[in-house]
């Protein structure tokens, strides 16, 4: 099993997503598409997300379909920290680090590898979060803790939403109680 790819099912959507990590000599990717069915309506999106070497996020696009309603999101950080989505400065989103994308685990990523968390240790970080379905994006507080060699738990919601997520060698998810589990 490559530990830079990886199949997830999806216990809360019923679906699948396929996730690959990518480097070049400047930049870090993840590129992936989940396929699922959100109330009955057949869903694919497909994602790709760039970050500088420090895994900061720089720009995501979004796009595929959720039943016959077209999804294409473009979002960039611009001029040092500013979030842009589809062009319109998204004020709100100042001070956020990385995209989270609601619909996928593989986001968990981004901080866990920027943070580089040694066992005991844990950080409070800002994420612009695409909600789903409605695809708006809004500030998220969350919390990543790592209890153990291959597990953190996040935090959001000012707590009231907690889950220990176990992680493989690069730091993508394997197991995401509830929500979402390997699928190889």
């Amino acid at each position: 099993m490559l530990d830079n790819a990886i199949v997830w099912r999806s216990i809360f959507l019923k679906g699948h997503e396929y996730c690959r990590v990518l480097y070049d000599e400047r930049f870090n990717y993840l590129i992936g598409t989940a396929v699922f069915s959100k109330d009955h309506r057949p869903t694919r999106l497909d994602y790709s997300i760039k970050c500088n070497e420090q895994w900061r996020s720089l720009s995501a696009t979004v796009s595929g379909w959720l039943g016959d309603q077209g999804v294409d999101i473009w979002i960039e950080v611009k001029n040092g920290g500013g979030w842009f989505i589809n062009d319109e400065e998204q004020v709100s989103l100042e001070g956020c680090v990385d995209v989270d994308l609601n619909f996928s685990p593989s986001t968990n990523l981004l901080p866990i590898r920027r943070l580089n968390l040694e066992v005991g240790e844990s950080a409070e970080v800002n994420a612009a979060w695409l909600r789903f379905p409605s695809f708006k994006a809004e500030p998220l507080k969350q919390t990543y803790r790592r209890i153990d060699e291959n597990t953190y738990r996040y935090e959001s919601g000012g707590g009231t939403f907690m889950k220990d997520l176990k992680v493989n060698s690069v730091g993508l998810v394997t197991s995401y109680p509830g929500i979402w589990e390997v699928d190889l």
